[in-house]
């Protein structure tokens, strides 16, 4: 017990010293995986423009296969730029708190057999029996499996049909259809929770990608009347603006997509990634509507 109330506080006192000096290795961590989501996009989008070059894919297809492409990096790059963006931390803090990582139990243990008592130790209770190895959680890791999530979806599924009027619950279980691109069950579970909360225009904006899914993206009707909603709810959302753009394109407003694209340029201008994508889409709408 001794042993384990040191190791408890010793980790308490890292806990206050360690993650102001490390923080930058998670920041840069972040920024490696948006650069190579990145990376992925550009590769997927050159594929598809030669794919179209050797006349593998109709000029149709190419348009619905780079629309579905580039909405998943407006989703992927815009949805970074609500976070803060941290400044990489000097290398000699990171070495600074290494070295107290270490030094820290090391000063603890040898000052406790230099000053310490080692005889005032408590022997435990004599009836107090020590816990099983076995009784440790078979799964520590808490590894979640394909399997184990949808247990987990089907389990919240089960869980609403005896609380039907649980709005969050609902936004989360059509989050989870959506994320395992199950969007039919995504479309109705959104429908019931937009029901329960008309006013959140993300959820709006969800709920209209997630209906165009499952009508074979098409943005026409039902999604876009969505969008609409949603942007009168929130004029700077900038996933309604990105799907409201893309659906205008689509329907071949190009005039209506420069202005859904320009608007949400102004809100992203600091991301200079996403910004260039709707340059180029806003070039090639305004192109487009020059020809028509």
């Amino acid at each position: 017990m001794f042993v384990i109330i040191c190791i408890v506080m010793v980790a308490i006192a890292l806990s206050f010293v360690l993650p102001p000096l490390l923080q930058a290795s998670g920041a840069a961590a972040e920024n490696g995986v948006k650069e190579a989501n990145l990376a992925v996009y550009r590769d997927q989008l050159r594929e598809l423009e030669a794919d179209l070059s050797n006349n593998i894919i109709s000029n149709e297809q190419f348009e619905q296969d780079r629309d579905e492409i580039e909405q998943r990096l407006l989703e992927d790059v815009s949805a970074s730029t609500g976070t803060t963006k941290r400044g990489k931390a000097p290398a000699a803090s990171q070495n600074l708190g290494y070295a107290l990582a270490l030094a820290i139990p090391l000063v603890a243990v040898v000052f406790y057999f230099k000053v310490g008592n080692q005889n005032a130790r408590t022997a435990p209770p004599a009836g107090e029996a020590a816990m099983p190895a076995a009784a440790a959680p078979a799964n520590g890791a808490g590894e979640m499996t394909p399997d184990r999530i949808a247990g987990n979806v089907a389990a919240l599924a089960k869980k609403l049909e005896d609380n039907p009027n649980d709005g969050p619950g609902w936004a989360m279980l059509a989050r989870s259809y959506s994320q395992m691109q199950n969007y039919k069950e995504a479309s109705a579970a959104f429908e019931k929770a937009t029901a329960l909360n008309p006013n959140d225009a993300n959820l709006l904006a969800e709920y209209a990608y997630a209906l165009s899914m499952a009508r074979g993206r098409s943005m026409e009707g039902p999604p876009t009347e969505l969008l609409e909603k949603a942007l009168k709810l929130d004029p700077k959302n900038e996933k309604a603006l990105a799907l409201a753009g893309n659906a205008a394109f689509s329907a071949k407003n190009y005039k209506q997509a420069v202005e859904y694209w320009e608007r949400l340029r102004a809100i992203v201008q600091a991301d200079p990634q996403l910004s260039q994508t709707l340059s180029e889409r806003i070039s090639e709408a305004k192109r487009l509507e020059k020809g028509k």
